[in-house]
C-alpha cells in the first residue's frame, strides 16, 4: 500500500536516508497485528520464554511503507516482489523499539524498474531486533486499458539444481483472506489491497491481497516450530511469484532440508512457500532458524 507521502518527488538511489521513526510494543500494537493475520499464538497476550509477552516476529512487517520518498511515482501495476529477514532479537511487551529507513538498491529486470529498501529496528540501547529488504517492482512503460496482472496467469518458479532431501513437511493453517481480513491488513484507508475498485484503477482485476501478509504466515510457522530460534537468529528471503486475490484461501508451508553446525546449536535449513487451496504457489524462497 502506498501512502501519498511515500512517492518520491525526485531521483530515487541507493544510499538515500528515509528517515527513522519510534515504536512502543504496547497491548494493542501486538493485538492488532495477530488480529489483522489471524495469528493467536498466546505468546503475544499471556507469556513467553521471554517472561512476558513478546511482539511477533515481523512486527515491523509494514515499516517500510511508512517511509516517505522512495516509492517511484508510477504506481500503476507496481508489485511487491522479494523479500528479505534477518531477526537478531525480540522486542518484548513494553519495549521501544527504533527503525532506521534507508534505500540500499535499484535495479532493472525483465521490463520493470525495482527499488529495494532495508529497514533495520534495534533496541535503545543498539541491540539489533531485525534487518528486512523490500523489493518492489514498477512498470517501466504501460498502458492503462490493459491489465497490469491478470487473474489465472502461469508462473514458474525458480529453478533449482537438486532437488533437495525432506527431512520434516509442515503446514500451517487453511486461511481464508477475505475483503474483512484485507481491511484489517491494509486498511483504514481504502486501497488496491483492499478494495475492488482501487485495484482496477491500478491495474488489477481484483483485490491484491498484500504481499507482506503472505509473509508473515511463513512467520508464524516458524515461530510455532522453531520458537526462540527463530527470533534470535532467523533468516528469510522469498520471492513474490504470484497474485493472492482478495477472497482465496491460502496456507504457509516448509520442508526442513538439512542442518547444518553453528556454535553450540544447529542451524534447520529450510524451503519455504505459500500455496492457494488449488495448490498453487504464491510466495517461495528458503528459511533457516536456529534448533538449541
Amino acid at each position: 500500500m502506498a501512502h501519498a507521502s511515500i512517492i518520491a518527488t525526485g531521483e530515487v538511489i541507493a544510499g538515500m536516508h528515509l528517515g527513522v521513526h519510534q515504536h512502543e510494543m504496547t497491548e494493542e500494537v501486538l493485538a492488532e497485528y495477530a488480529s489483522a493475520v489471524k495469528d493467536d499464538n498466546p505468546w503475544y497476550r499471556i507469556q513467553s520464554p521471554y517472561g512476558r509477552p513478546v511482539a511477533p516476529a515481523l512486527i515491523t512487517h509494514k515499516e517500510v511503507f511508512n517511509f516517505p520518498g522512495w516509492y517511484l511515482p508510477n504506481v500503476y501495476g507496481n508489485l511487491h516482489a522479494r523479500q528479505e529477514w534477518e531477526l537478531f532479537n525480540p522486542a518484548l511487551l513494553g519495549d521501544t523499539i527504533s527503525t532506521s529507513g534507508n534505500v540500499v538498491g535499484r535495479y532493472v529486470k525483465r521490463g520493470r524498474d525495482f527499488v529495494v529498501t532495508e529497514v533495520t529496528a534495534t533496541h535503545a540501547g543498539g541491540q539489533l531486533v531485525s534487518r528486512s529488504r523490500t523489493h518492489q517492482s514498477f512498470l517501466m512503460d504501460h498502458q492503462k486499458d490493459n491489465m497490469a496482472v491478470e487473474k489465472g496467469r502461469k508462473k514458474t518458479e525458480p529453478a533449482v539444481a537438486d532437488e533437495p532431501a525432506v527431512l520434516e513437511q509442515i503446514r500451517g493453517p487453511l486461511k481464508l483472506v477475505d475483503q474483512e481480513m484485507c481491511l484489517k491488513y491494509s486498511g483504514p484507508t481504502r486501497n488496491y489491497h483492499n478494495d475492488v475498485d482501487a485495484a482496477r484503477k491500478r491495474g488489477f482485476p481484483d483485490i491484491v491481497v498484500q504481499g507482506s501478509m503472505s509473509i508473515c504466515f511463513i512467520s508464524e510457522l516458524m515461530t510455532r516450530r522453531f520458537g526462540e530460534g527463530w527470533y534470535t537468529g532467523g533468516r528469510m528471503a522469498v520471492n513474490l511469484i504470484d497474485v493472492l486475490w482478495g477472497g482465496e484461501q491460502t496456507r504457509a508451508c516448509a520442508s526442513i532440508n538439512k542442518y547444518t553446525p553453528e556454535g553450540k546449536a544447529r542451524r534447520a535449513h529450510l524451503t519455504v512457500w505459500t500455496e492457494k487451496d488449488s495448490g498453487a504457489k504464491t510466495v517461495v524462497g528458503q528459511a533457516s532458524a536456529l534448533v538449541h
